[in-house]
C-alpha cells in the first residue's frame, strides 16, 4: 500500500518541485492551492500526511493545522516556509506538526523527514490498535460475572502500588493476561514487561535466563549475557509457574527479592536493578509448603497481594460472551463466515465442567470452526466429552477412567506449553509411554 501524501502551498513552482521530488520516491501525492482547498481535499482523500506552507492567503497552514486538531486528526504535519523563524517554528510545534522545514532545502532532507513522520505514525497507530486488542481480549476473557469483576477491581488497586503480587488460579484461566494488564495499568507501563517461564527448563539454563552469565562463565558461554532481571530493569518482571522452580534457585530469589540485587554466574558484582515482582501458580503453595518443596520465607515475600482467579466452572455466565468472542477470532483467522451458536451446543458448553478453562473452551471453539462446514456451530462440531453432556452422569466405569485419565495428561500438557517430555516427567511417566498414553486417549 502506498502512502498519500498532499501537498498545499499557493505557490505552483514549489508544489511542482515538491510533488515530483515525493512522486519520484513512490508516494501518490495530491496538491491544494490554498488551504481551504487542503480542507476539503483531506476529507475527500484522506492523505496519509500533510506538507503545508505556512504563510498562504486565506487561510494560513497553521491555521490550516489547528482545524485538524480541533477534530482531533492526528494525520503528521510538515510546515514549510520560506520564512521561517524560531517563534514561527514553536508556534508550529506547539499546535502539534511534526516538523518545521525552511526554505530553501535539500530534496533528500525533505524526503527524510517525510518517511521518518510516516514511520512515526506506523508505530504509534500499531501501538493503539495493539493496546486495543489488547483490551479487547483483556474485557473478554475476564468476563462479566461478579467474581471477576472483584478480581478485576483487587489488580486495579495493586497495580498502583510497587507491591509483589500473587496470582494464583488453575492452568488457563488468564493469570498471565493478569499479569500484564497490572504491568499496564501501572506507573511502569512505558518500561519492559519480562516474562520468564519456570516451567520446562533445568537449573542451569533458568538460573541463567534469571541472572544472566559472565563470557566463560561455564562450557558454551562464549560472550557475556544479560538476564531477564536485568533487561526489565525499570519495568515488571512476571513468573509464570513459580511454583516449580527449585529449592537451590528458590533460596537465590528470596535474596533478589529482598535485596533486589543479584551476580550474574560467574561474575563477582552485584547488579541493583529496579523491578516490580509479578508471580504465578496453579500450584497449591500451602500445600508445598506442609511438604518441604517451598520456602516459607520466599512463600511470604511472593505472598504480599494474592489474587485468586476462579476456574471457568465457578463462572458459567461468562461462557456465552467468551465463545462469542472465540468464535468471531477463529473465523476472522480462518476467513470461515460462522457466525452463531446454536442453542443445544451453546446449552453443552455452559454444562461442561472445563478443566483446561478459558484455554480449553478456546481450543474447543477453534475446533468446531475449523472442521464445521456450516454458519452455525451445532452440537456435532463440538468434542464428544462436552456434546455427551448430561449423558457423561451415567459413564461406564471404563469410560470414567477414561475421561479423568485424558483431563490428567491434558493439564499436565497445559502446564508445560504443550512440552510432552516435560509433560510426562511431570505425571512420573517415561515419555515413550506417555506418547502411547496420548494416542489411545486421541490427544493430539
Amino acid at each position: 500500500m502506498y502512502n498519500k501524501i498532499l501537498i498545499a502551498d499557493d505557490e505552483p513552482s514549489n508544489r511542482s518541485i515538491l510533488s515530483q521530488v515525493l512522486t519520484r520516491k513512490g508516494y501518490m501525492v495530491e496538491t491544494a492551492n490554498d488551504g481551504r482547498e487542503a480542507l476539503q481535499k483531506i476529507e475527500s482523500a484522506r492523505p496519509d500526511l500533510l506538507v503545508l506552507d505556512y504563510m498562504m492567503p486565506d487561510l494560513s497552514g497553521l491555521e490550516v493545522l489547528k482545524q485538524l486538531r480541533k477534530k482531533e486528526d492526528d494525520t503528521p504535519v510538515i510546515m514549510v516556509t520560506a520564512y521561517g523563524t524560531l517563534e514561527r517554528a514553536v508556534e508550529a510545534m506547539k499546535e502539534g506538526a511534526y516538523d518545521f522545514i525552511t526554505r530553501p532545502f535539500e530534496p533528500d532532507h525533505i524526503v527524510l523527514v517525510v518517511q521518518k513522520a510516516l514511520e512515526r505514525q506506523r508505530l504509534k497507530r500499531g501501538i493503539e490498535v495493539l493496546s486495543e486488542e489488547i483490551g479487547e481480549r483483556y474485557r473478554l476473557i475476564v468476563g462479566e460475572s461478579p467474581k471477576m469483576s472483584h478480581v478485576a477491581e483487587l489488580a486495579k488497586k495493586a497495580a498502583t502500588s510497587n507491591a509483589t503480587v500473587l496470582l494464583l488460579g488453575e492452568s488457563g484461566t488468564g493469570k498471565e493476561i493478569f499479569a500484564r494488564n497490572i504491568h499496564n495499568w501501572s506507573e511502569r507501563r512505558d518500561k519492559p514487561y519480562v516474562t520468564i517461564n519456570c516451567v520446562g527448563l533445568s537449573k542451569e539454563l533458568l538460573e541463567s535466563e534469571l541472572f544472566g552469565h559472565e563470557q566463560g562463565a561455564f562450557t558454551g558461554a562464549k560472550q557475556r549475557k544479560r538476564g531477564r532481571l536485568e533487561l526489565a530493569h525499570g519495568g515488571t518482571v512476571f513468573f509464570d509457574e513459580i511454583g516449580d522452580i527449585s529449592q537451590e534457585l528458590q533460596a537465590k530469589l528470596l535474596r533478589f527479592l529482598q535485596e533486589r540485587e543479584f551476580e550474574r554466574i560467574g561474575g563477582l558484582s552485584p547488579i541493583s536493578v529496579d523491578v516490580r515482582v509479578i508471580a504465578a501458580t496453579n500450584r497449591n503453595l500451602e500445600v508445598a509448603l506442609d511438604r518441604g518443596h517451598f520456602r516459607e520465607d520466599l512463600y511470604h515475600r511472593l505472598n504480599v497481594v494474592p489474587i485468586s482467579l476462579p476456574p471457568l466452572r465457578e463462572r458459567k455466565e461468562d461462557i456465552a460472551v467468551l465463545s462469542q468472542f472465540f468464535l468471531r477470532k477463529y473465523s476472522t483467522a480462518t476467513r470461515k463466515s460462522v457466525s452463531e451458536i446454536s442453542p443445544q451446543a451453546m446449552e453443552q458448553l455452559t454444562a461442561y465442567h472445563w478443566p483446561g478453562n478459558v484455554r480449553e473452551l478456546a481450543n474447543v471453539i477453534e475446533r468446531a470452526v475449523v472442521l464445521g462446514s456450516e454458519p452455525t456451530v451445532n452440537l456435532a462440531d463440538l468434542p464428544n466429552r462436552i456434546a455427551a453432556g448430561a449423558a457423561a452422569d451415567t459413564l461406564s466405569y471404563r469410560e470414567a477412567v477414561t475421561t479423568a485419565r485424558k483431563d490428567v495428561v491434558l493439564k499436565a500438557l497445559s502446564r508445560t506449553q504443550g512440552n510432552r517430555s516435560a509433560a510426562a516427567k511431570m505425571l512420573g511417566l517415561d515419555t515413550k509411554y506417555f506418547l502411547k498414553l496420548m494416542k489411545s486417549l486421541e490427544i493430539e
